[in-house]
């Protein structure tokens, strides 16, 4: 049962903590839509997860040699990185928080944090049912 693992519990747990701290910054970005001069910030983790996990871009396993196995997770080699985007301004509102783009950023942000909730209660569930079918021997 991969997913109840401990390396991998900790990696869905960080990973979730990350998704919660960009459901923050998303709201405070939609929450200053009519700050003048507010630049939206964003928060991305993807680059250094791949990175902590040992993952090329293309989520492919890299690896030096085809006998080593990939490395551990480490929850605590990536952090997620803030960035303010600062795009000059060539039209009005280009400099300012879209609505809709941090409203299409929160619902996704929402189903990946729902879909590894899910995933880690059925590993849950699972591990229920085996104890209740093992308590009936």
């Amino acid at each position: 049962m991969k997913s109840l693992d401990q390396d991998h519990m900790q990696l869905v747990s960080r990973v979730m903590d990350m998704q919660l701290q960009r459901q923050n910054v998303i709201m405070g970005n939609i929450t200053n839509v009519n700050t003048p001069n507010y630049k939206p910030l964003e928060l991305t983790f993807e680059k250094e997860l791949q990175q902590a996990l040992n993952l090329d871009a293309k989520g492919k396993i890299s690896r030096t040699s085809s006998g080593h196995i990939p490395s551990i997770f480490d929850s605590n080699t990536f952090n997620a990185d803030w960035t303010r985007r600062f795009m000059p301004r060539r039209a009005h509102g280009e400099d300012r928080v879209n609505i809709d783009k941090e409203m299409v950023k929160m619902a996704k942000n929402n189903l990946q944090y729902t879909t590894l909730s899910q995933i880690t209660k059925s590993g849950y569930d699972g591990l229920k049912n085996i104890i209740a079918e093992a308590s009936k021997i």
